[in-house]
């Protein structure tokens, strides 16, 4: 049973020497509890302490890392069910698998755009973080040629899936990989498949059509000498497998049952369509998947999974910003006018991809704002003239234009004098609410 903060406190050397990072042994013993840190993070703890410590101290979903050539996918160390709650820790790696029976030239052709493929999304680079390749042939030796064609192409982590552990051995010697993933261990085979994982390092996928199966076939595997699993909860359509994986993670965070306290992994069945596939992925990124595989690779079928998957496993406690300072848009020249906005992320991109687009030239102040949107950050006290006006000092940008004006959001129409108190040499003028309506207003009122 999992231990109170105070509970833990009490086992732990309570000299607050801060070696862990933390001002006291409490704040330690409290972090320790919520399952946020580990038990490793204390130097001075003792033996007697740390195998009374050992199950609290564990994650209720294990942390699971796929590891090759520098490149990582994690997945696990959750501790809540849902985003709002706190925030979810380790993004889902995305999967493009490939199969066996096609030719080394047809699947480098394959997967030679996937590797390629980078999007940037407010200022984030996102791409895919792996591939997975599946006998279908039940060929070892085809296998293995097919690892060995997608090692040449693509350095990230792979996933290697066939039932036959002849074949899984196969591509494990093909594979550069350093801690690749199995599919799948099963009731008829996971001694075979354990026994590689262990001799390979590799991580492990179990497939369950149960709870009970599934806890069975980890504790199993467990006791064979592999710590680092994955769970797959075989349903036969989307409710079902949607009603395992939330069964799954609320028995792991909530009841602490360590037998199914795994990520989860998510891939289509052979021969469903594309979109069928993106809905599975959707899903299984929203709930609760670790690896998700799909077979299709497009630029608009990736397109949305990276983004909402970076939108759900961004913290919500901590907006995506981008650096303050004084940004040129279209070479803009000492007579383009200076715009301000603030640092959130999704703020920036909608007014500087307005401007961008309209071709104009122009200066854009992105002021210090702790990260928030021009209202949120208005409310707030973290967008007023005093720090507006400090921002355009701090950044020089007085320096850069032959005249002294400055637009400020029309949100925020309410600060113009005060700005002129700040800044009397300079112009305040007020801008449109939108930022698609900036073109239009330096056309018309800035010309």
């Amino acid at each position: 049973m999992a231990l109170s903060g105070i509970q833990i406190y009490k086992m732990l050397p309570r000299t607050n020497c801060r070696d862990c990072g933390f001002p006291t042994c409490l704040a330690f013993a409290m972090k320790l509890a919520a399952k946020q840190i580990e038990l490793s993070a204390c130097p001075h703890v003792s033996d007697e302490s740390k195998a009374q410590l050992a199950e609290s101290a564990a994650p209720p979903v294990r942390l699971v890392t796929l590891k090759s050539n520098g490149y990582e996918v994690k997945a696990g160390n959750e501790v809540v069910l849902s985003r709002h709650e706190k925030t979810f820790c380790h993004k889902p790696g995305l999967f493009i698998r490939v199969k066996d029976d096609e030719t080394a030239a047809d699947i480098k052709a394959k997967l030679a755009p996937a590797e390629a493929y980078h999007v940037d999304y407010v200022g984030l680079d996102l791409s895919l973080d792996g591939f997975a390749v599946e006998s279908v042939t039940g060929d070892a030796s085809a296998f293995a040629t097919a690892v060995k064609a997608v090692g040449e192409v693509s350095q990230r982590p792979l996933i290697l899936m066939s039932g036959d552990p002849a074949v899984i051995a196969a591509g494990l010697e093909a594979a550069n990989n350093e801690t690749p993933l199995i599919h799948a261990a099963d009731v008829d085979n996971w001694e075979a498949m354990a026994r590689l994982a262990k001799q390979y390092k590799a991580a492990l996928v179990v497939n369950g059509r149960s709870l009970d199966e599934l806890a069975d076939l980890t504790e199993k595997i467990k006791g064979a000498g592999v710590e680092d699993m994955a769970l797959n909860p075989l349903g036969d359509n989307l409710s079902q497998r949607l009603a395992l994986s939330t069964q799954i993670r609320r028995l792991a965070l909530k009841k602490n049952f360590r037998a199914l306290g795994y990520p989860l992994f998510v891939a289509p069945a052979n021969g469903e369509d594309a979109a069928y596939q993106s809905i599975l992925a959707a899903q299984g990124i929203a709930k609760y998947g670790g690896f998700v595989v799909i077979d299709t690779f497009t630029p608009e079928l990736a397109y949305p999974l990276l983004v909402l998957r970076q939108n759900i496993y961004t913290d919500p406690q901590k907006p995506i910003q981008v650096q303050p300072g004084l940004y040129e848009i279209n070479d803009p020249t000492p007579d383009s006018p200076v715009l301000v906005t603030t640092n959130f992320s999704i703020t920036y991109f909608s007014v500087a991809n307005e401007v961008d687009g309209s071709g104009l030239p122009a200066w854009l102040l992105v002021a210090e704002a702790e990260g928030m949107s021009v209202l949120t950050a208005w409310a707030a006290g973290k967008f007023d003239a005093e720090r507006i006006a400090k921002d355009v000092k701090r950044f020089n940008v007085a320096d850069q234009v032959s005249h002294k004006r400055i637009v400020l959001p029309g949100h925020t129409a309410v600060l113009s004098g005060e700005l002129e108190e700040e800044l009397p040499d300079w112009e305040i003028k007020v801008g449109p609410r939108e930022a698609v309506d900036l073109p239009a207003f330096m056309k018309q009122v800035l010309a």
